[in-house]
């Protein structure tokens, strides 16, 4: 059998064991026994057990479970209802005004954050009844709360960063700073269109009552608690003071300190924010098991090899590739949810990059745009649904008014591909002590 027909049964296997409703990492590892014993002479349960431990004890994989804690304590604080209170005196002059908050509120949140989910979820209870309140559109709240929100993959920290950067080698910490860039440039363009609808539509929103700059700033204070767990986190990072792991915990224990100022965190909700990490931890970890025993058969089988071989015959240009890729991670995004899109394709891509003389790390981020535009792709797009349990909307209608974020990162991705040192510029002045 040539490596095209095994392709196609391992395909049909997999898209049969997640029809019927297999948990992803099962899936993952039943075609990775499939493929071993059909067209291996390997022992299953040697390569198995060995693999699934060894992925399972990965020292990277400890700073995922701290980043996701740190964004459930904060999703129990009054940290948005901070942001909306510090940013809205500033925005009034701007075309859009108050709306620019869906975005710059979901790009701050995303920098202590890590979740699109979460970021969504926090910035759209504080900011969607004050929006509503004021006449603004709930298409435009809508499409840019949905849109932004997925910029909690790109600004460090970012669960899908250290799931890639575990799967590829490559460093968390470079992979964290290489996102800043890209994630404010991504965001400046959410705004660029919020000014571009407010110039041409020219809404009708009920004006807020003129502050003064000393109240404007009296204000802002309320800006000082994330500026300082962003510096914290981020900053250590940069500076080479600290791991992805220590960075995490100095995350986590920032967190706590301001939900206890804040007196926002009782001990239940301590208790359901350990619960809301552990779950959400061990369901990536096992997703990233189930990945790695997949690699590993798919590496057994010849299929990436025999797949790179192949695109080499085709002599697509590193750009052809990348557009190529682009569509396969946006099909794959209509289906799949972004962390899984990364764990099932990294085998098979990794060779014909590496062929392709494309950057791994410069990939990282590539990849990331595409999942954050699975993140409102129907009809498996997970923030359409998140965002349609906050509203009373449907999912076409949600899907339709975050259209034109999709184009937007669409954008972004081609940026990168002109502009790579977008995503290496930062990188490659970092201490190497932080590697």
């Amino acid at each position: 059998m040539d490596f095209t027909e095994l392709a196609i049964a391992l395909l049909l296997i997999l898209f049969l064991l997640l029809g019927s409703g297999v948990w992803i990492a099962l899936s993952l590892v039943g075609v990775a026994i499939v493929g071993i014993a059909l067209f291996t002479d390997r022992p299953i349960g040697a390569s198995m057990y060995s693999t699934l431990w060894t992925s399972s004890t990965s020292w990277t994989l400890t700073a995922l479970p701290l980043f996701i804690w740190m964004g459930e304590i904060l999703y129990r604080t009054r940290l948005s209802e901070s942001l909306f209170r510090g940013l809205s005196p500033w925005l009034s002059w701007l075309p859009g005004r108050l709306m620019h908050t869906n975005v710059i509120g979901c790009t701050l949140f995303a920098a202590v954050s890590g979740s699109s989910a979460a970021t969504l979820t926090t910035v759209g209870k504080m900011s969607m009844p004050e929006l509503s309140k004021r006449g603004y559109s709930d298409f435009m709240s809508v499409g840019t709360l949905a849109g932004a929100s997925t910029l909690g993959l790109m600004i460090p920290p970012s669960l899908t960063m250290i799931v890639y950067g575990v799967i590829t080698n490559q460093s968390i910490p470079k992979l964290f700073i290489a996102g800043i860039l890209p994630g404010l440039i991504l965001a400046a363009l959410f705004m660029g269109y919020v000014i571009a609808w407010g110039t041409l539509k020219k809404p009708n929103i009920v004006k807020d009552p003129a502050m003064s700059m000393k109240s404007r700033l009296y204000e802002s204070r309320l800006l000082i608690p994330v500026a300082l767990l962003i510096f914290t986190v981020i900053g250590s990072m940069y500076s080479g003071l600290a791991t992805a792991t220590e960075a995490a915990a100095l995350g986590v224990v920032g967190a706590l300190i301001l939900a206890a100022i804040q007196r926002s965190l009782t001990f239940s909700s301590l208790i359901e924010s350990l619960m809301g990490a552990a779950k959400t931890s061990c369901m990536i970890a096992l997703i990233l098991a189930g990945a790695s025993f997949l690699t590993l058969a798919m590496g057994f089988t010849g299929l990436p090899r025999g797949l790179a071989e192949w695109v080499g015959t085709l002599e697509l240009s590193p750009f052809m590739l990348l557009v190529a890729l682009m569509f396969v991670y946006i099909v794959l995004g209509c289906f799949l949810d972004g962390i899984s899109a990364v764990v099932l394709t990294m085998a098979v891509v990794t060779p014909m990059l590496n062929e392709a003389g494309i950057d791994l790390l410069w990939f990282g981020i590539f990849v990331l745009v595409m999942v954050e535009m699975a993140q409102i792709t129907p009809p498996v797009g997970f923030n359409l649904f998140v965002m349609k349990g906050l509203t009373n909307h449907s999912l076409g209608f949600i899907a339709k008014a975050a259209a034109p974020m999709f184009l937007i990162m669409a954008l972004m991705a081609f940026l990168l591909i002109a502009f790579p040192d977008l995503a290496t510029f930062l990188p490659s002045y970092m201490s190497e002590t932080s590697m």
